[in-house]
């Protein structure tokens, strides 16, 4: 998860979740803005073999969420609609 533009606040992220095959996982993802600030797009990269990154999920605050495939209708923002500074995602199976 990584908060476009972050040069104050703090990101904190799990180092590590344990998923089920089949099952739904959350992704957390929590930004602590300084004052002032305000998040408006969170992308979500996927780390594959050999530290190549993929865009999973753009999240953002004007425009929308917008999920890559194969990823599309798996990605579900844990929070409501609105503000980014908690940018959990769920992937569904």
């Amino acid at each position: 998860c990584v908060p476009a533009g972050c040069q104050a606040g703090v990101v904190e992220v799990q180092r590590s979740v344990t998923a089920v095959l089949g099952q739904d996982v959350e992704l957390p993802c929590r930004y602590r803005a300084q004052e002032q600030e305000q998040v408006v797009q969170v992308t979500w990269l996927k780390r594959g073999p050999g530290g190549h990154s993929a865009k999973l999920a753009v999240l953002d605050l004007r425009h929308g969420e917008h999920v890559q495939e194969p990823y599309a209708g798996r990605v579900l923002r844990r929070a409501p609609q609105g503000a980014l500074e908690d940018s959990a995602i769920v992937l569904r199976n």
